[in-house]
């Protein structure tokens, strides 16, 4: 016990924590990472100590008590208050310290709210520090207190020395340049994983620990990428190699250090996490999962993915790009990613799967990588010569190890028959032809809506046959359980079966079907998604072929999207008819379809361009309106029967109700919305089945039940 227990470090209704506690905390994790990047050890300790010190203040501590302050006041920030107590500390270590204090929740300069020190004394010039500094004779002894319980040697502090510590501050941030602050990100980080894991602290996993990843050194002869040695004179690594290959492993191989996995899709980074924790499951504990269905509840005595997911210090941490593109746009928390990421090995897997503005922000990642000593590993089955030539300009070629394989070795891998249509009722005798013979089929189309159209066609035809539809709008609960049932129980069927999916079959997600029907995507997608077709690769397999049914764009342009029709009709025609599909002509394919990339111009948006930083250090930007364009799912929704458990339910369970779905397709709803959790938009019921997902043309107002209504 403390006799200073009754100070507080944040509000009753997020769970009581002391002040002391949470500054033992943080320096605790401060001090970890700091040892990890290599900076001074104890000015980490000392910035962890100071950095909410100022919250011991009465002003606050009312706040904390549920006494509201006078809305008329200024606004009351505890960074600036922490300041005050720069003069126990050595003044050459006070650069340091102010970066990790002055900034860590607001930027210095035109925050959204204005609430940095340079938008206060912007606006209230002198009467930001009389005003952080009421009743400073009365609370310092308190906060002072409390740094001797933490450790620190204490001298007495005036109000004359705090406003000295002020000035100094402020004319410290006013002078600041451009860049970005490790120092800072040190601090966020380590304020990030102390606030999360409160009592649980002494069972985080090893923070940044190195990776032992020498079981992917293992060589098999149907693996041929298995048979290339890893050249470490080489930095970077760009490897181009059919499905099935060995990819994975030789871009694990090539690591040094702590690994990020990016992949495209929630499925892909699931099953790469399943296996790459399956592999590594004797040798490596700290193996993290990134999205928002990966915060899972605390089992077994361990901190899972709940509580440090999206920390800093994952030994290997699996995620897809739009989780790193805040180091594009300096959006809040970019600098804490930074530190992160800052020297680590990171690959990146079929980048050009995205969008034509993603794959400019991965391009931007990649150089801002490069720029804070990532060693950096991509790895391609289909990537257009033109986006190639660009990443290892980015790259260097002399510092990268080149890896594609010769055309005997690529005709190994010839693996389907392509058969071009032109309409899906034209392939039922296809299908029932295959169900007689016991194949499993799988049907891919590009959007929600076609995918429920075709199911219910399949499940009108093939009452009595094993069938499921896998898409993104389902409750976070049920696509886990269909993914789960799609890699375990359909995958695995010796009897026939459907599957209707959208692209979230595309990447690195290893099922092995007999047989395809799709809609024509882009030929670099229509690739991956073959790639789930005869998949199975041992001795009986190779120079075996298995069809994939291709039926033909559509008219127009708005039946086209999320694709270009130009670009949907130039596949369907580079395509075989009736022909197998050879693996050593595949780029020739590609680069037909795309001669050149024509990249987006997002340097107007992003703060490093040229090689340089654009953004004054500690600052961050309010938001990116590149960002919020992105195509991405980015709210969520829930059923009017969840609207009323949701608000009084645990994180976790909110989750697993919601149904993700894209910003763009529920704007022009007009659609209740929720001021709780994610703050889900509503949806009837009868917009929604357990079999099908979400069916947005059942949001109109008529399909909702009055019970739930209040009138």
């Amino acid at each position: 016990m403390s006799k200073y227990d009754h100070i507080l470090a944040k509000s009753s209704k997020y769970g009581t924590t002391t002040l002391l506690s949470h500054i033992n905390s943080v320096a605790f994790f401060a001090q970890v990472a700091a040892q990890y990047a290599g900076l001074n050890v104890e000015i980490a300790r000392l910035g962890g100590l100071l950095h909410d010190i100022g919250k011991a203040s009465s002003l606050f501590q009312k706040t904390v008590q549920g006494i509201r302050p006078n809305p008329l006041d200024m606004n009351f920030r505890h960074e600036i208050a922490s300041i005050f107590f720069l003069k126990i500390v050595d003044k050459a270590f006070w650069p340091q310290i102010i970066d990790m204090i002055i900034a860590h929740h607001k930027s210095i300069l035109k925050d959204r709210r204005e609430l940095g020190i340079l938008d206060l004394d912007c606006l209230y010039e002198d009467k930001v520090f009389e005003y952080h500094a009421k009743d400073f004779e009365l609370w310092k002894e308190n906060a002072l207190g409390i740094l001797e319980e933490a450790g620190l040697t204490i001298i007495p502090v005036s109000t004359k020395d705090a406003q000295i510590a002020y000035q100094y501050t402020l004319e410290y941030c006013k002078q600041k340049g451009k860049g970005w602050s490790v120092w800072k990100g040190l601090l966020v980080g380590a304020d990030h994983i102390a606030s999360a894991t409160g009592d649980f602290k002494h069972k985080v996993p090893e923070l940044f620990a190195k990776p032992d990843v020498g079981f992917y050194n293992r060589q098999h002869e149907l693996y041929p990428l298995s048979l290339i040695d890893s050249d470490r004179q080489k930095v970077h690594t760009f490897v181009k190699a059919p499905t099935g290959a060995g990819k994975t492993d030789f871009l694990l191989k090539r690591c040094q250090g702590r690994i990020f996995y990016t992949l495209p899709f929630q499925a892909s980074i699931n099953a790469m996490y399943e296996r790459i924790k399956k592999d590594l499951n004797d040798c490596v504990e700290d193996i993290r999962l990134l999205h928002s269905i990966s915060r899972l509840s605390i089992e077994g005595g361990k901190v899972e993915e709940k509580v440090i997911q999206d920390k800093f210090g994952a030994s290997i941490k699996i995620l897809t790009p739009h989780q790193l593109a805040s180091i594009v746009f300096g959006v809040k928390g970019y600098e804490a990613i930074l530190f992160d990421l800052k020297g680590c090995d990171i690959i990146l897997d079929e980048i050009h799967t995205y969008s034509d503005i993603v794959q400019s922000i991965v391009l931007k990642i990649v150089e801002i990588l490069k720029n804070v000593g990532c060693r950096i590993h991509i790895g391609t089955a289909t990537m257009p010569s033109a986006l190639e030539n660009d990443i290892l300009k980015i790259l260097d070629r002399e510092q990268t190890q080149y890896v594609q394989l010769p055309d005997n070795i690529l005709d190994t891998f010839n693996r389907h028959i392509v058969h071009k249509t032109f309409s899906f009722d034209s392939l039922i005798p296809v299908i029932e032809k295959a169900i007689s013979n016991q194949q499993k089929i799988l049907i891919v189309c590009n959007r929600v809506a076609n995918a429920q159209s075709v199911y219910e066609k399949i499940d009108g035809l093939f009452i009595d046959i094993p069938k499921m539809l896998i898409h993104s709008r389902f409750k976070r609960s049920d696509r886990n359980s269909r993914e789960t049932a799609l890699k375990e129980v359909y995958n695995k069927m010796s009897d026939a079966c459907v599957v209707v999916s959208t692209q979230v079959v595309e990447v690195s997600l290893d099922i092995s079907f007999d047989m395809m029907i799709t809609e024509t995507a882009p030929i670099d997608a229509l690739i991956q998604r073959f790639g789930r077709i005869n998949r199975k690769r041992d001795f009986s397999t190779v120079g075996k072929y298995k069809p994939v049914y291709v039926i033909a764009p559509p008219e127009t342009e708005k039946d086209a999207k999320p694709y270009s029709r130009h670009t949907l009709q130039q596949s369907f025609n580079v395509l075989p008819d009736g022909e197998l599909l050879r693996e050593s002509l595949l780029q020739s394919l590609i680069d037909d379809v795309y001669p050149v990339i024509n990249r987006i111009d997002i340097d107007l948006d992003a703060v490093f361009v040229d090689s340089r930083w654009r953004l004054t250090e500690l600052r961050h930007l309010p938001k990116s309106a590149l960002l919020e364009k992105l195509d991405i799912d980015a709210v969520v929704c829930i059923t009017e029967s969840d609207r009323d458990i949701y608000p009084y339910i645990n994180y976790g369970q909110q989750v697993l109700m919601e149904i993700p779905v894209n910003y763009n397709s529920v704007r022009w709803k007009n659609l209740e919305q929720l001021s709780t959790g994610t703050h889900p938009f509503i949806v009837p019921d009868k917009a929604y089945s357990d079999e099908k997902g979400l069916d947005f043309t059942k949001t109109d107002i008529e399909n909702y039940d009055v019970s739930y209504q209040i009138l």
